[in-house]
């Protein structure tokens, strides 16, 4: 009944009775419970057919909150979103994930505490939270043997449960990021979509007929670790050598530039090296889009996505490797995988990570059986 109102399916009490099939009193009864609790209130009249007007049912958005953060290598996506996955306040933190769980969810939840402001801990309805490091969903815990080592094992719900006695979701960064993306921005456009994080490191979400797509255990989407030809023996830090996250990601071009000499900090100073049309910066980042490509390209075959996405701090700052990425998948795929595929930048940026928390969070306590459930 709740879906059917969130969608604009059924929006009066006769409306419902009519889609669902249930007596006039059941449905009074059922929307009753849902008024109690929050999640639905009674808008402006809806138009008559004779008689008086009918009542309109409104999903509440503002019954409730969730909490979300989506965590990189180094920053630290931190929101609160109302009940329809909307930002009411956030902020952006410099973190250092490989500090560990000990110092870095107390502070992830440090801040929701003073997000929330005045809010009651009651409106508090769910929690979601991205982390870069492979994750086994249906348990709640990180699995990086060699990455983010510390988080290795760690159940991250129960810690965060403490604090907020809610559910709390966790899932891998870029999962959640290709979420975003897929809700907010590609809607009814693309249910079937690749996303690539090409950052400090380099990972996949894929959204699969409309949903994500994890795998048996969680694993589904690491790209990362997929080797590519020509590396030059880079050895990755899963163990592996000429991974493309160690030849092609943001931390892979900063190396190489350094390898030749040259002053990079950050990669705020390799765009103002592209800016400038320096030659040999501008090699440097066209081999890591023909290697990252060829991944891609596979992915491509594998898939058949409607759209890749291109995201994550390299591949919004430097439209070269966009364009590389597009000219071999162009030229590696099958003819039928690319007749109408696009491939193109995050429409999100670094928001889509927020909204794909949130809407994980969502898609579970919103859902007729959690709904069931908590009435």
């Amino acid at each position: 009944m709740l879906r059917l109102i969130r969608a604009g399916e059924a929006v009066t009490r006769a409306d419902i009775g009519r889609v669902t099939g249930l007596s006039r009193p059941a449905v009074s009864l059922r929307v009753t419970e849902l008024l109690d609790h929050g999640l639905v209130v009674e808008d402006s009249e809806g138009p008559s057919t004779g008689g008086r007007p009918p009542t309109r049912l409104v999903f509440n958005a503002a019954g409730g909150v969730v909490l979300v953060a989506s965590l990189g290598a180094s920053r630290a996506q931190i929101a609160v979103c109302d009940l329809a996955g909307r930002r009411l306040d956030g902020v952006s933190l410099a973190v250092d994930v490989e500090e560990g769980p000990d110092t870095v969810l107390p502070l992830v939840m440090d801040t929701w505490a003073e997000l929330l402001g005045d809010r009651p801990l009651s409106q508090v309805r769910g929690v979601g939270l991205g982390v870069p490091a492979t994750v086994e969903f249906a348990a709640g815990r990180t699995e990086s043997a060699r990455i983010m080592a510390n988080w290795t094992g760690v159940a991250i719900p129960p810690i965060i449960a403490e604090r907020f006695p809610v559910q709390v979701f966790l899932d891998n960064d870029v999962n959640v990021i290709a979420i975003g993306e897929h809700r907010a921005a590609y809607a009814g456009d693309a249910d079937d979509l690749l996303f690539i994080k090409v950052s400090t490191r380099i990972g996949a979400g894929v959204i699969a007929g409309g949903e994500i797509l994890r795998g048996a255990l969680g694993a589904a989407g690491e790209i990362g670790h997929i080797p590519v030809r020509d590396g030059g023996g880079v050895l990755c830090r899963c163990g592996n050598v000429d991974c493309v996250d160690s030849v092609a990601s943001g931390t892979a071009i900063l190396r190489d530039l350094r390898d030749r000499g040259y002053q990079v900090a950050s990669l705020a100073d390799v765009v103002s090296l592209v800016r400038a049309g320096d030659a040999e910066t501008m090699a440097v980042v066209r081999n890591a889009a023909r290697m990252l490509g060829e991944v891609v390209a596979t992915a491509v075959n594998l898939l058949n996505p409607a759209v890749v996405v291109l995201g994550g701090d390299v591949a919004e700052a430097f439209q070269p490797l966009v364009s590389g990425v597009r000219e071999v998948v162009h030229r590696r795929s099958t003819a039928l995988s690319t007749r109408n595929l696009r491939i193109e930048r995050s429409r999100l940026g670094p928001g889509a990570g927020i909204v794909g928390c949130a809407h994980m969070v969502l898609d579970h306590i919103l859902s007729p059986e959690a709904v069931d459930a908590a009435l």
